[in-house]
């Protein structure tokens, strides 16, 4: 039995089959060989291979996110017809008598800069598409798993980290727990694997090796301890263990349907946090009373284009009708810092946690920033639709952004087309937001306070560095006063307050905040009944 220690960022046990994900970053080594004919057709069966796996990824997205969405895979299986790109390939392995792995990560780096250097915005775009056609081509040469395709049972994944690019496209049902060597608690592999309610390990002393592949494992979340191979005592009392965990999930699902409503009477906004509509079901599942935080950037991640207008507007419509008048707040676009898109054109920055991100984005790419109002807005005539507005530092950018908003609206009502007039709100994840709070209350309907960013940029702590895990306190004192003071300014000026950050599903501050006089608590689905059973016991007054 071998163990291995890192980080807890989601407590619970995984019993299961290991799933080494490296990526395709590894280097490719140049082989000289000898009979280029079977290299030749290794390549070819790799080729052949890739597209019945883009087949499958096709007809999975459409049934999942629907026709448009799912282009890109179609995309893909053409650009793996395409004669310049195979030929070239060919020509490498033939006359250089070398192994079709190189012949390929050489032949894909050639295309992709070729790409990359075009003034046309859709030719660049394409360079992302060659790698991403590439990757999958070395994955089979090398006989790598692909963490995106579906396996015949669910998983423990293993990986050095993950992007949020790169776990947006995850079949959920198919994981049972992640372990990553590197990343920080608050990065979006944590932030997922609470959503999903499953155990997470981070900065684990492990070391990634294809031999892993299929052994047994155990995830102990609340410990941070990998066991691999484990002996039949400890998988007896990690058995037990998991069946009391079962026991108490029990327990809590007695609370659904019940009031989120303090002993003396305060009635608590208890919300879920999403990032597709896929997450939707684990809304209904742990009974949340609508969604607080629907993460609209993940519809921009793990493409090479801008999703169409169209295409949003059928994502929204789709999770406003299906959660039949609960309230969805959509935050727009909210990529910078750890979440990227190439093809925004945004380029490499020195610090992109204080960089162009967010509502920066929307305001210097207004074009965006319309596309997505517009589909928001043709959603509002099918459902209880909210608008909150992320990274607001100033009262100028909300007045531009109301702006662009009434503009939107009143072009859709002069075609004929329906649309509502949504609450529209900010989240306070910034200290000048903070200190500001009581003039854009005036302006705003309500506030989301963003605890994530708001505690690094209080603390000067990039909640990406895992280096900095011990100096990123979101219970810092200066942390707490702010969100008294943000409750206590938005409450004077008549609009609701609540917290959709991490933090707001801290167990152990839920009557803390209440006393504050939190309106709204908007956590991860998996943690709505255990903040319903502190709610239910707390009071707002000693």
């Amino acid at each position: 039995m071998e163990i291995y220690s890192g980080k807890s960022v989601y407590g619970g046990i995984a019993i299961g089959r290991l799933r080494v994900f490296t990526g395709s970053e590894s280097q490719v080594k140049r082989i000289r060989i000898d009979d280029t004919a079977a290299e030749l057709e290794r390549l070819e069966k790799a080729r052949e291979k890739a597209k019945e796996q883009l087949k499958q990824l096709y007809e999975k997205a459409v049934r999942e996110i629907g026709e448009a969405s799912a282009a890109i895979f179609e995309i893909h299986a053409m650009m793996l017809d395409d004669s310049d790109y195979i030929e070239s390939a060919e020509n490498i392995i033939r006359t250089q008598s070398v192994n079709a792995e190189y012949a390929v990560s050489v032949t894909g780096d050639n295309f992709s800069n070729l790409f990359s250097t075009m003034e046309d915005e859709y030719m660049k775009a394409r360079a992302a598409d060659v790698k991403d056609i590439s990757d999958r081509l070395l994955r089979i040469l090398c006989e790598s798993p692909d963490a995106f395709d579906s396996s015949d049972e669910p998983e423990i994944i293993l990986a050095d980290d993950l992007a949020p690019s790169q776990t947006v496209q995850l079949d959920k049902e198919k994981v049972l727990a992640f372990v990553t060597v590197h990343g920080s608690s608050n990065s979006h592999t944590a932030i997922l694997a609470r959503t999903m309610n499953i155990p997470a390990i981070i900065g684990c002393s492990v070391k990634l090796d294809s031999s892993l592949n299929g052994k047994t494992a155990v995830v102990d979340g609340g410990s941070g301890r990998l066991y691999i191979n484990p002996d039949k005592d400890l998988l007896d009392e990690m058995r037990s263990k998991r069946s009391e965990e079962i026991e108490q999930q029990k327990l809590l699902q007695s609370l659904k349907d019940k009031e989120d409503i303090t002993l003396d009477g305060r009635k608590i906004r208890l919300y879920a946090n999403i990032g597709s509509l896929s997450d939707i079901a684990a809304v209904f599942l742990n009974d949340a009373g609508g969604i607080g935080l629907f993460r609209s950037e993940f519809i921009y991640l793990g493409r090479s284009s801008l999703p169409t207008e169209e295409e949003q507007f059928q994502i929204y419509r789709k999770a406003a009708e299906t959660l039949a008048g609960k309230k969805l707040i959509i935050r727009t676009l909210d990529i910078g810092a750890d979440k990227q898109a190439d093809y925004l054109g945004i380029g490499q920055e020195e610090n992109p946690a204080m960089g162009c991100r967010a509502i920066r984005i929307c305001l210097t790419q207004p074009e965006i920033f319309k596309a997505q109002l517009r589909a928001i807005y043709r959603a509002t005539a099918f459902g209880d639709i909210s608008i909150m507005y992320p990274m607001i530092t100033s009262l100028w950018e909300l007045k531009e952004i109301h702006r662009i908003a009434d503009e939107v609206r009143h072009e859709l009502l002069d075609k004929g087309i329906e649309c509502g007039e949504p609450e529209q709100g900010i989240m306070i994840e910034t200290p000048a937001a903070v200190e500001i709070s009581d003039i854009l209350a005036e302006e705003a309907d309500f506030f989301s306070i963003g605890t994530n960013d708001l505690t690094q940029y209080t603390l000067a702590a990039d909640r990406q560095n895992p280096r900095l895990d011990d100096f990123y306190d979101p219970r810092h004192p200066a942390v707490m006063r702010m969100i008294k003071r943000v409750i206590d300014n938005g409450h004077k000026a008549g609009i609701w307050v609540g917290i959709c950050g991490e933090l707001g599903a801290d167990t152990e501050l839920t009557e803390t905040f209440i006393r504050m006089g939190i309106d709204e608590l908007s956590v991860s689905p998996s943690s709505v009944l255990k903040i319903r059973e502190k709610i239910r016991n707390s009071r707002m007054n000693l």
